[in-house]
């Protein structure tokens, strides 16, 4: 497996689109304003990110032996999409315990974090951050990031969305289900949208045009710069 630079991933191409990897790193917080998913409850958020992890995981254990190198996005293999959200899931309980984001935190090599099986490395970092997401209050605190404080409610509905689109960059590379649960693609249409057209520099890339009559996946994947 290759070393995914995760500490500078601005200049990774978005596979599907000219423009900057659409995500940000991990702990440094995704460009767009506060709204979203507001009227769903901690409860309903804590279901919704769990939901995106088990479709990501089911994404992670169709992987064949022989895919790990495949092409993913522009300069990552499937590996390095997978270590990439294995460092935003190791991320959540030390920020939800109060620690600011810090370079060097985790490994940045994909076989460090990955170890020697893949699905075991994806779910123990999985594992760990739904557990700190459903601390007592923990949608009530404020973690922070290297953009600044964010409230953590905020935090999981990024995650949740980052964690729906991946999805379906995992199973495009893979040959695998690229049809997204249509509740995650709900809600993360209503993340989308605080997300300017023309995308973040660097982070997120411009939206592609899509007629509104189009199905709310396609809509989605649009407003990330990919063509479903």
């Amino acid at each position: 497996m290759g070393n995914a630079d995760r500490q500078d991933p601005s200049h990774v191409l978005n596979r599907l689109a000219p423009a900057p990897f659409p995500f940000r790193e991990a702990g440094r917080g995704l460009a767009m304003s506060t709204g979203g998913m507001s009227d769903f409850s901690p409860v309903e958020l804590l279901e919704l990110f769990q939901r995106a992890q088990n479709q990501f995981t089911d994404r992670v254990d169709a992987v064949a032996p022989d895919q790990w190198e495949d092409p993913a996005l522009p300069e990552w293999t499937v590996a390095d999409l997978v270590a990439h959200l294995v460092t935003e899931q190791l991320w959540v309980p030390p920020l939800l315990a109060g620690e600011p984001y810090a370079e060097g935190r985790f490994p940045e090599d994909t076989t460090d974090l990955l170890g020697s099986d893949p699905f075991i490395g994806w779910e123990s970092a999985a594992d760990g951050a739904l557990s700190a997401f459903a601390e007592d209050d923990a949608l009530l605190r404020t973690v922070h990031l290297e953009s600044g404080p964010l409230p953590a409610a905020v935090w999981i509905q990024q995650l949740t969305t980052e964690l729906t689109v991946h999805a379906w960059d995992l199973a495009s590379a893979t040959g695998g289900d690229t049809e997204l649960d249509g509740e995650l693609v709900t809600a993360a249409l209503l993340v989308a949208v605080s997300i300017p057209e023309t995308g973040v520099p660097e982070k997120i890339a411009p939206s592609l045009e899509v007629s509104d009559a189009a199905p709310p996946q396609a809509r989605l994947l649009a407003r990330f710069g990919r063509k479903g």
